[in-house]
């Protein structure tokens, strides 16, 4: 019988080796890198939130505050403001059966009123290293939570990211971070990492990271990894727009799943589900 201390989406427990689980990206902010504006209104991000339940998403991943490159950290109380009636329309709408709701914040108080509105994740992109309240919180109200790397901070981030072996030094971080976690009384069971593509990386970084993606598989929990719309993609394909990233986004997230990676996080969700689910059918072929 499975430990009850294992995260279930939508009735599938998130352990490693499952999926594929696709996580909505959803940005309630007026400033975020590829659709900021969109949904600054509650009533918009709700409408988005449902439709990308509908397109096949496992996960509605809502963040009040931008992280983009060169941004500038949100007050709780205004990411609050922003998140707090999202979630909890959403969470009234979905119920047990619906996607789950992940709450995209480095800040304890937004993580509580978002856990109190219905969020039963937490998806922090220091690792709980910003707000020491955050790891108690956690481990206290039995959520998910997702360590991400980043070299740097959001306002500073891609000023000469630099690395001797990036997926090494990743992976040390990721591990040390899980150690940490536990320790501070959230189970195993109940983390996911996540590299952080383009938190702190240059176009290679991500490249090599994309190329030796099953290789943070040995941490021995479920990996989660956002390629949606990035800048290296853009890059690489000489698409300077965000939104017109889809095709590339596309191969990032193919790439993944191949790869054994059992969430991906995405703007796209009903074409990124398609992707995903095909491509783990040709992964577990035979």
């Amino acid at each position: 019988m499975m430990s009850q201390q294992v995260l279930h989406i939508k009735g599938r427990p998130l352990v490693r080796g499952a999926g594929p689980f696709v996580f909505g990206v959803l940005n309630v902010t007026p400033d975020s890198f590829s659709d900021g504006g969109r949904y600054a209104r509650a009533s918009e991000a709700i409408e988005a939130g449902v439709r990308m339940a509908e397109e096949g998403a496992d996960v509605i991943d809502i963040g009040g505050e931008s992280t983009r490159p060169g941004s500038q950290p949100v007050p709780a109380d205004e990411q609050i403001r922003r998140t707090r009636p999202v979630i909890a329309e959403l969470a009234r709408q979905f119920g047990s059966r619906g996607p789950s709701i992940s709450v995209d914040t480095r800040l304890a108080e937004v993580a509580r009123a978002a856990v109190d509105a219905g969020a039963t994740i937490i998806n922090d992109i220091t690792a709980l290293r910003d707000d020491q309240a955050l790891a108690p919180l956690a481990a206290s109200t039995g959520v998910g939570v997702i360590l991400m790397h980043m070299q740097g901070t959001p306002a500073t981030m891609q000023q000469c990211p630099t690395y001797r072996n990036v997926v090494a030094e990743i992976r040390q971080f990721l591990a040390e971070r899980i150690v940490a976690a536990t320790t501070a009384g959230i189970p195993l069971e109940r983390l996911v990492v996540d590299p952080g593509i383009g938190f702190g990386k240059t176009t290679t970084h991500n490249l090599e990271i994309l190329r030796r993606a099953g290789e943070f598989r040995d941490l021995g929990v479920p990996v989660l990894i956002g390629p949606s719309r990035k800048r290296f993609i853009g890059e690489v394909l000489g698409i300077p727009e965000p939104i017109k990233r889809l095709y590339g986004t596309l191969a990032a997230v193919a790439a993944c799943v191949l790869a054994g990676v059992e969430c991906v996080r995405v703007h796209d969700v009903a074409a990124c589900r398609q992707v995903a689910d095909l491509c783990a059918a040709i992964r577990s072929a035979g």
